[in-house]
C-alpha cells in the first residue's frame, strides 16, 4: 500500500514550496507518488493499492486501486489499512531511496514469520512498515506530524528492521538536494529524482 496526500498546490510539500513555489511542489509530489507506486509494483509481492487523503483525478492515472484513508489521525488510518490484510506493507510517497528490493525483502520476512518489519527514515520515522500481527497500541494517538517519533518505541519492541540504513525522505528544502543525486534513486525513480 502506498499512502499519499492529494497533490494540491499549497497543501503538499509545503516546506519545499517555500523555495520552489506551490505549483512546483505539487508537481514534485505527483512525481514522487507515481514513483512510489511504480516501486511497489516492481517489487512484485502482491497487489498495490493507493490509500489517499481525498480523491483526485491524478490518482486515476496510476493504474492501481485507490482507497480513501479512514481514521481520525495518520496512526489510525495506517492501522485500519494494515488490519484489512493478513500481511501488508505500507510505504509513503516521500522516500525515493526505498527500492523495490527493499519492499520485496520486507514481504519475504513477513511471509517467513516476522510480525513487523520496519525501514527507518532519516527523519526519525519509517519509510516502510510491514505487519503480519499488529495491535492498535502501536499507532495510538499519533498525529500526522509526529508519527515517526511516537510509533518508533512501540513498533520496535517486537519488530525486525529491514536494515540499519536510514533512507532519505523528501519533506524539507534541504531534502530536495538528495533527489538530484545519481545512483539507486535515479535508476528506479527516474525523473522524480531530478528537480
Amino acid at each position: 500500500m502506498v499512502f499519499a496526500r492529494a497533490p494540491l498546490a499549497g497543501r503538499v510539500k509545503t516546506r519545499i514550496a517555500q523555495r520552489i513555489g506551490d505549483a512546483a511542489a505539487a508537481n514534485l509530489h505527483r512525481r514522487l507518488v507515481r514513483a512510489a507506486v511504480a516501486a511497489a509494483s516492481a517489487a512484485r509481492c502482491g497487489p498495490v493499492e493507493l490509500h489517499v487523503t481525498r480523491r483526485h483525478a491524478f490518482f486515476r492515472t496510476l493504474g492501481v486501486p485507490v482507497r480513501l484513508q479512514r481514521g481520525a489521525d495518520l496512526g489510525e488510518r495506517m492501522y485500519r489499512a494494515l488490519a484489512r490484510h493478513r500481511r501488508a506493507i505500507v510505504i509513503g510517497a516521500d522516500a525515493p531511496a526505498l527500492m523495490p528490493a527493499d519492499i520485496a525483502r520486507a514481504a519475504r520476512w513477513l511471509h517467513g514469520g516476522a510480525d513487523i518489519v520496519l525501514a527507518p527514515a532519516d527523519d526519525g520515522g519509517y519509510v516502510l512498515i510491514g505487519a503480519r500481527r499488529l495491535t492498535p497500541a502501536v499507532f495510538a494517538a499519533v498525529d500526522d506530524s509526529d508519527l515517526a517519533r511516537q510509533t518508533r518505541p512501540a513498533a520496535e519492541s517486537d519488530s525486525r528492521p529491514l536494515d540499519h540504513t536510514e533512507r532519505r525522505t523528501v519533506g524539507r528544502p534541504i531534502d530536495r538536494a538528495g533527489l538530484g543525486s545519481a545512483g539507486r534513486c535515479g535508476a528506479v525513480y527516474g525523473d522524480a529524482c531530478r528537480i
